[in-house]
């Protein structure tokens, strides 16, 4: 297998991304997060990131490990309920959080992904969203002036790639990943599966190559689950 956008290490993937950095990351809850690319950044500390994500893991896995480490300074998330350590941080004002309703949050990632600087949505009009952004009326519904969200580095977790980083998620994985690979300068990406060049169906790729700097085969296939929820016997 020719070696294209293959990296070697996850040590050295994290090595990409710097203190002070906006990191935008994919995954939606537990699913489809990119766990090893995760703790490589948390073995490395780096510190003062601005991370866009749905939401931030929980308080032992994925985006949570970041913050028990305190290496994010400021949240850019649509949810974050599951992380008691966020909510301490944030009601000791450690943690800087902007809260976007979910879809605004995609769309502004897609926007900057597409060079879009802003475009305009009626989500969040009449509410504390609303505080501080410009107001225009469109055919009778007030509507807010978003800004497109772009990062100094982006990582997302894939189901399979190729050496030349066209990517494939599988099923509900796919989440905010497409939106994430595309507004990140650097954009790295580790897949569960790297296979030949040529081999993935082209009409089955999610993500093209030309978004994707660097590509990782990922040892960890642990799936964790959020929130397990049973019914009594």
């Amino acid at each position: 297998m020719g070696k294209g956008k293959i990296m070697d290490s996850f040590k050295e993937a994290a090595e990409l991304i710097n203190d002070g950095d906006t990191l935008i990351a994919g995954g939606f809850g537990l699913c489809g997060i990119p766990e090893q690319l995760i703790l490589a950044i948390r073995d490395r500390g780096t510190k003062n990131l601005t991370v866009v994500s749905n939401n931030c893991g929980v308080d032992d896995w994925g985006l949570g490990l970041l913050l028990a480490n305190r290496q994010i300074k400021k949240m850019i998330a649509s949810y974050v309920g599951e992380n008691k350590t966020f909510e301490r941080q944030f009601l000791n004002g450690d943690l800087e959080v902007e809260l976007v309703p979910q879809g605004t949050l995609a769309e502004r990632i897609r926007a900057g992904g597409a060079g879009i600087p802003a475009f305009y949505t009626p989500a969040g009009a009449g509410t504390s969203v609303a505080e501080g952004k410009e107001q225009k009326t469109f055919d009778g519904r007030t509507c807010l002036l978003e800004r497109g969200i772009k990062g100094h580095a982006s990582i997302v977790k894939a189901w399979k790639a190729d050496p030349l980083g066209n990517l494939i998620f599988r099923k509900t994985a796919r989440n905010f990943n497409p939106l994430a690979a595309m507004a990140g300068r650097v954009t790295i990406a580790e897949a569960e599966e790297i296979v030949e060049a040529g081999e993935l169906d082209p009409d089955h790729i999610h993500t093209p190559g030309i978004f994707v700097q660097h590509v990782l085969k990922s040892t960890n296939l642990e799936k964790r689950i959020e929130r397990r929820t049973v019914r009594e016997a």
